[in-house]
Order: C-alpha cells, then sequence, then structure tokens
C-alpha cells in the first residue's frame, strides 16, 4: 500500500469517525449527559488496517473536526479532552496486547485490560478535571446533586464498563470481516 493510499484512507476514516460522534445516545437513564457514540470504528479500523500511530491520527483529525465543525462550547471544550486521553489509552492498552498475538484470548486480554484502563481513567478525568471545570464554567457542581463518590462509582465506572464492552464487541467481528482485506494489503 502506497503512502497515498494509507494518507487517503486515514482521512477517510477520521471524517467517518467524526461523522459517527454526531449520532450519541445515553446507556444510563440517570445521567443522559454520559454518551456513547461510535467513532471509535473507525480508529480501531485505523488500528487493524494499519498501526497504532494511524488510530492515534484518526483520532486526533477526527477530534479537531469536532472542535471546529460541532464545538457545543463547554461541553466540547471539556469533554473533548477528556475523551481523547481515555480512547486513546483504551487503544493504546488494547494494541500492545493484541499486536503480540492476534488471538481470541489475546483479544479478550486486551478488550479487558483497555476497558478498565478506560474506566479508571474516566474516574481519574472526572475527578481532577472535569468535575472542578463544570462547577466553574458551566455552573454544574455534581457534588451538589450526588456526590462525587456516588456520582463516580454509580454512573462513571458503570457508562465506562460498558462503553468498553460494546467497543470490545464491535472490533472482532469487525476485524474478522476485514481480516481478508488487510491481509491481501500487507
Amino acid at each position: 500500500m502506497t503512502n497515498t493510499h494509507k494518507l487517503a484512507l486515514t482521512a477517510i476514516l477520521s471524517a467517518l469517525s467524526f461523522v459517527l460522534m454526531l449520532f450519541n445516545f445515553p446507556i444510563i437513564p440517570a445521567a443522559d449527559f454520559l454518551k456513547i457514540d461510535f467513532s471509535i470504528v473507525p480508529i480501531m479500523l485505523a488500528l487493524v488496517m494499519f498501526d497504532l500511530r494511524s488510530a492515534y491520527t484518526v483520532l486526533l483529525l477526527r477530534s479537531a473536526l469536532k472542535l471546529f465543525l460541532d464545538n457545543q462550547g463547554p461541553n466540547t471544550y471539556i469533554g473533548l479532552p477528556m475523551n481523547i486521553v481515555a480512547l486513546g489509552l483504551f487503544i493504546t492498552v488494547f494494541a500492545l496486547i493484541w499486536n503480540k498475538k492476534k488471538n481470541r484470548s489475546t483479544y479478550l486480554l486486551s478488550s479487558v485490560l483497555g476497558t478498565l484502563v478506560l474506566a479508571l481513567a474516566m474516574v481519574v478525568l472526572n475527578y481532577f478535571f472535569a468535575i472542578p471545570l463544570y462547577a466553574k464554567f458551566a455552573n454544574f457542581d455534581i457534588s451538589a446533586y450526588i456526590g462525587i463518590s456516588k456520582y463516580l462509582v454509580s454512573m462513571v465506572v458503570p457508562f465506562n464498563i460498558v462503553e468498553g464492552i460494546i467497543f470490545s464487541l464491535l472490533l472482532y467481528p469487525m476485524y474478522i470481516a476485514c481480516k481478508p482485506i488487510i491481509e491481501r494489503h500487507h
């Protein structure tokens, strides 16, 4: 595969990832502001088709598109960096384990560890970054509503565990479907 072909596919995957960001929905009714989207699918495609660097490129380009084309003020300025870090950690952990040996057991291990790192990162980012910034700039103090600990344990952790499971369940069939194409180009 030529560099031009790879660059074009990376741009297409980035645009597709951005479009998928626009379609998001809550999975925990009590926390309808915690929304999942499937923008990770093209990022993971870049990972399995090319490499971790290409996955990062898709992640960053789709995030830049979000910032410039669908900016929602404080929600974007606070949520987008957290999303970049969390997904970046998820794909990094996933890639470091799964790229060693691509079979079901390493896929399962990489999915579990990626999901745990995703959830832990979001707890830390919420505690130190999002909660204080939302309280200051968006006039939304979660500690006044339900408390920080309850929010983190009953909403952030379950949401991110479910999100990681959904991401993991999406990737394997996608990888199997794309495997002939991937093998043909490598």
